[in-house]
C-alpha cells in the first residue's frame, strides 16, 4: 500500500516534505504563526549581524572625524587630509578620498568612500557610485555625530527588524499566490487530495526551508565562516530548495479514494496467456484416467 495514503502529520514543522504537505489541510492562522516565527528568527540574525558586524566600524569612524564638516550643495566640506581611512573592519570600511585617487583601497568586504562632490561603495563585484543631495545639510563632524548616533543606532535597529518582518511577510504571501495554481496542477495530474487554497497554503510553508537556510548563511556570515561568495551562493540555493520542496511536498498528500483503489494501470492491457507447448492436448481433449489402474 502506498505510504501517502495515510492520514498527513498535524503541521507543525516545514521542514521535510511531508511536513510542508501537512500545512496544505492546516488553518490558515497555523501557517502564518509558523511564518512570522521564520520572520522574527531572521529579523533577529540581521540585527545581529548588523550590531557585531556594522555598527563598531560605524561608530568608530564617527570618533576620527574632524570637529567641523557638512555635506551642503552637494559638495563634501571636509577638514582633514584626504586620503584617508576613517574606520576600518573585516566587514565594513569608511574612507575619505576626495579626488577617488585610489589611494585609501581597504581589503574590506565593502568600502564606502567619500569623495568632493560624490560616494562610491566598492565590494567584491565592483562598485556603485551615488551624488550627495543638492537640498540636503548632513553633518559631517564629530560633535554632531556622536550623539546623533548613540540616540539613533538602538532605533535604527528597531526599525531594521520591523521592515524585515514585514518585507519576508509580504513576499511569502506573493510567492504563494504565484505558486499555487501550478502546485494544485502538480497535484491534480498526481491524484492527490489538493484544493487551490490548500496548494496556496503549501506554497508558503515550502518557503520556510530556504528562508531558514539563507538565514544561517548570514549568520556564517556574521561569525566569519562565509565570505561574500558563499552568501550569495546561499542566496541562490535558498530558492532552489523552495522549488524542490513545492514538487516534492505534493507527492506527500494522500491519493484521492479512487486513485487509491486503483491496483493495475488502466493504460496496460492485461497479460496474455501462455498458449500450450504444440505437442501438448488441451485440457479438454486429454484422456480421463482409467480408474484402478
Amino acid at each position: 500500500m502506498d505510504s501517502t495514503v495515510g492520514k498527513p502529520p498535524v503541521a507543525w514543522q516545514p521542514l521535510t516534505p511531508r511536513g510542508v504537505a501537512a500545512f496544505a489541510r492546516a488553518p490558515l492562522g497555523r501557517l502564518l504563526v509558523v511564518q512570522f516565527m521564520v520572520a522574527i528568527l531572521a529579523a533577529a540574525t540581521v540585527v545581529w549581524f548588523l550590531h557585531d558586524a556594522w555598527f563598531p566600524t560605524i561608530t568608530e569612524a564617527i570618533d576620527q572625524l574632524p570637529t567641523q564638516g557638512a555635506i551642503r550643495d552637494g559638495r563634501l566640506d571636509w577638514h582633514g587630509d584626504s586620503p584617508t581611512a576613517l574606520a576600518e573592519g573585516y566587514f565594513l570600511a569608511f574612507t575619505v578620498d576626495l579626488q577617488h585617487e585610489g589611494q585609501a583601497r581597504s581589503p574590506a568586504q565593502i568600502q564606502v568612500e567619500f569623495g568632493q562632490a560624490d560616494f562610491k561603495i566598492f565590494s567584491l563585484l565592483g562598485f556603485v557610485q551615488g551624488i550627495y543631495p543638492q537640498d540636503w545639510v548632513v553633518a559631517f563632524n564629530r560633535l554632531d555625530l556622536v550623539p546623533w548616533w548613540g540616540a539613533w543606532a538602538p532605533v535604527i535597529l528597531g526599525i531594521v527588524a520591523g521592515l524585515v518582518i514585514v518585507w519576508l511577510m509580504l513576499i511569502w504571501t506573493l510567492l504563494a499566490t504565484v505558486y499555487a495554481l501550478p502546485v494544485w496542477l502538480l497535484g491534480f495530474f498526481a491524484n492527490r487530495k489538493l484544493s487551490l487554497r490548500g496548494s496556496w497554503r503549501l506554497a508558503g510553508a515550502a518557503l520556510m526551508p530556504g528562508s531558514l537556510v539563507l538565514t544561517t548563511a548570514i549568520f556564517c556570515y556574521g561569525s566569519g565562516a562565509f565570505d561574500l561568495i558563499r552568501l550569495a551562493v546561499a542566496g541562490a540555493a535558498h530558492l532552489l530548495l523552495g522549488w524542490i520542496y513545492l514538487i516534492a511536498a505534493p507527492l506527500r498528500l494522500p491519493l484521492h479514494q479512487e486513485a487509491a483503489m486503483v491496483k493495475e494501470n488502466p493504460f496496460v492491457p492485461p497479460p496474455k496467456e501462455q498458449a500450450p507447448p504444440a505437442n501438448e492436448k488441451p485440457q479438454a481433449e486429454r484422456e480421463p484416467p482409467v480408474a484402478g489402474g
